[in-house]
């Protein structure tokens, strides 16, 4: 699935002006890869450099499209395998591609089956091991989502060698207080848990409602941007569906938008309803907080003094069209359910223009 023309030529522009190169006047003492172009702290990272390159030409198209969307989502469900008192999974071992008939029957793997297809053989033709090229993918895959984070990426992980037990991946029909304690049983706080939800904003569901595969969960899904804290709060009047609702899907503001269960529950959750908030308007608060959990989901059941930190050679994404969600055409701020406590929802724009609907994510 390669692309060709105009649109290889501005990915590759685009790395190129990404690269962590010297600064101007300054000399590059980092050692030299064997291409004889590229520079980084540690040869070792020389060899990721044209699986970066394979993975946005060949997995993702260039965009942040469904597949990009996809990898970011195995990322944490082939992570949150773990426990640390024991007893699970490997964590980010790469579990879910490696034992994959085990782990993609686990009812909350569901549609994970297509990325594991496309990443198991790029992984093997390019020598990676499965963990690798899951959480470098993903960040990989973020650096096309316009307002992403550089999220810290280590790659050298060993292959699994036993698969993570069922019940390790919350379901969006599980009540706040179960997944809040999955969570903890992984290491994550609450705050953490809402950090990771910013993910949502690129996301889509395909198998809670199959007719309707693809439907994302906020307007603006090829951008990272806290669009989606904001239209989680209003209030659900639709089903995107005729055959709805489906197990974790609760009404939607907006025809042809996706809504969590569990997504509606945290945001108005009182432990979790503030920090869900702080976002709104704080597009840069919500990427960093959303990487610095990245990068610790990313080394669960990993030791980094065993990995080699390859984050330099991550491209940088471009910035968000917004760093504030705006209230979509056709609501108002009376259809905002606001619900933290200690804080007044701010001061929002209005989108101006007919009655805002949601179209599915392209098909890569």
């Amino acid at each position: 699935m390669a692309f060709t023309g105009l649109r290889a030529f501005a990915v590759l522009a685009a790395l190129a002006i990404s690269s962590n190169a010297a600064p101007a006047g300054e000399v590059d003492t980092r050692a030299l890869c064997p291409d004889g172009v590229n520079r980084v702290n540690n040869l070792q990272c020389c060899r990721f450099i044209p699986v970066r390159d394979a993975l946005i030409d060949e997995i993702f198209e260039g965009s942040c499209g469904e597949n990009a969307h996809s990898t970011v989502r195995i990322a944490f469900h082939d992570a949150i395998g773990f426990s640390t008192r024991g007893g699970k999974g490997g964590g980010a071992d790469g579990s879910m591609i490696a034992f994959q008939d085990t782990e993609l029957a686990f009812p909350a793997n569901a549609g994970i089956d297509e990325i594991v297809g496309d990443l198991q053989p790029f992984a093997d033709a390019h020598g990676v091991s499965y963990g690798d090229i899951i959480q470098f993918g993903s960040s990989v895959a973020l650096s096309l989502c316009p307002g992403a984070p550089l999220v810290q990426t280590f790659v050298g992980r060993k292959n699994a060698t036993a698969a993570a037990p069922d019940g390790t991946v919350p379901d969006p029909f599980n009540p706040v207080t179960q997944i809040l304690a999955r969570m903890a049983d992984a290491g994550f706080s609450a705050p953490e848990v809402i950090a990771l939800l910013a993910s949502h904003s690129i996301a889509a569901q395909d198998e809670i409602e199959p007719d309707i595969a693809r439907s994302p969960f906020d307007s603006t899904p090829d951008q990272f941007d806290p669009q989606v804290f904001l239209e989680v709060l209003l209030k659900g009047t639709v089903l995107p569906s005729n055959l709805g609702p489906g197990q974790g899907e609760v009404l939607s503001p907006m025809e042809g938008e996706f809504r969590l269960e569990s997504d509606a529950a945290f945001a108005r959750d009182s432990r979790t309803a503030c920090t869900w908030q702080s976002f709104i308007t704080n597009q840069a608060l919500m990427a960093r907080n959303f990487a610095a959990a990245m990068a610790k989901l990313g080394l669960l059941g990993q030791n980094s003094r065993n990995l080699v930190d390859c984050t330099e050679i991550i491209p940088r994404a471009k910035p968000a069209t917004r760093t504030a969600a705006i209230i979509p055409a056709g609501k108002t701020r009376g259809d905002i359910q606001a619900a933290c406590a200690a804080t007044a929802l701010p001061a929002l724009a209005t989108a101006p223009g007919p009655a805002t609907t949601v179209a599915p994510v392209p098909e890569q």
